[in-house]
């Protein structure tokens, strides 16, 4: 029987060999926001591993809205410089697809590196910035308080998702995926927990919604209408009086309405005391819910580890693509086209060790 995990998959003219994608994951490696070295290698390795769209970084639309003065930005001429050469590569080697998080980390930005203090908050003479968020809410014990964006800073930070928008389509990426998960600014505007304002976006879910929609409308905008845009979303917050899965369903109805193409469906990151229920796949029922009530394709991540268990997540309808980090194991979609007696493609330098 022919994988289903390993069936190509289009997303407007972006053709896909199969359903695994490499996710998103911060490495604060960066320097004043530019990609090094160690993004060439880490990015440049899943290029050739045989899964069919690599993700980058959770990158910053601009320096206030990085996690930590590690984190990738695409908000200058130097960023753009820098990330170029990891573009040539993959169109040069790679048989994967590149793929860009534009994000905004708000009120849970300007940390240290997570091996320097844990990731705790930067002191003032560690070259600390104030943060921003929807309001005045710290994001917990210790952790500075926020700046409330008013309406003309609402408009900054739009322009930031726009310009960086701009600046990924001229570098050549092949997909954009806004971040609207994990706590950070766009998700901390949907959250009742994190969004406490009273004017038009702030209160009823519609007013909650109206930001991340209209930043995601505005990179809509400026993106190529051949070119795939998805968002990625927590589904819950895994807290009392938070954001839903109900609340993600009108959500994704909403941004279908917006031409996005897809749903990276995650979950948590908005509060420190947040109880997620870890296991096999717990994160996939979220992704099934949405693909079927909203009718907007899905991602599916979380605790996917094995090739039978991705290949049946995609068989029975539950996401049309699976996400996983690959740190541990960057040639996951290799054993997994073994195990499934599939085919998986491998640069010509490597072919000799193929099975």
């Amino acid at each position: 029987m022919k994988s289903a995990l390993f069936s190509p998959f289009r997303l407007r003219d972006l053709n896909l060999d199969n359903r695994i994608a490499v996710s998103p994951m911060c490495q604060y490696s960066a320097v004043d926001g530019n990609a090094t070295d160690w993004h060439l290698m880490h990015l440049g390795q899943y290029s050739v591993s045989g899964a069919a769209l690599v993700v980058t970084e959770a990158t910053a639309v601009e320096s206030r809205g990085r996690i930590s003065y590690g984190d990738l930005g695409l908000y200058s001429d130097d960023n753009e410089q820098s990330l170029a050469r990891i573009i040539k590569f993959f169109k040069d080697y790679g048989s994967a697809k590149i793929g860009i998080q534009l994000a905004h980390s708000g009120r849970k930005g300007s940390d240290n590196l997570p091996w320097k203090g844990n990731g705790k908050p930067l002191g003032v003479n560690e070259g600390a910035w104030k943060t921003v968020a929807p309001s005045a809410v710290s994001f917990g014990e210790g952790v500075p308080a926020p700046w409330a964006l008013d309406l003309n800073g609402l408009a900054e930070v739009k322009k930031a998702f726009v310009e960086a928008a701009v600046r990924a389509s001229r570098l050549g990426f092949d997909l954009i995926e806004l971040h609207s998960a994990h706590g950070y600014l766009l998700h901390q505007f949907l959250s009742p927990l994190s969004n406490r304002r009273t004017d038009e976006y702030g209160g009823t879910l519609t007013n909650r919604m109206r930001f991340p929609l209209e930043v995601f409308s505005a990179v809509r905008g400026v993106w190529p209408a051949k070119k795939p845009m998805g968002i990625r979303v927590s589904a819950t917050d895994y807290y009392p009086g938070g954001w839903t899965i109900t609340d993600s369903i009108v959500y994704a109805s909403e941004l279908k309405k917006l031409e996005c193409d897809y749903m990276d469906v995650s979950g948590g990151g908005l509060v420190p005391g947040q109880q997620i229920p870890l296991g096999p796949g717990y994160q996939v029922g979220y992704s099934e819910i949405i693909k079927k009530e909203a009718g907007l394709a899905t991602m599916a991540v979380g605790m996917i580890t094995t090739a039978g268990q991705a290949e049946e997540i995609i068989s029975s309808g539950k996401a049309d693509m699976v996400a996983r980090g690959m740190l541990y194991d960057p040639r996951w979609a290799w054993h997994a086209a073994g195990e499934l007696k599939a085919e998986a493609k491998y640069p010509p330098q490597y072919l000799r060790c193929k099975p």
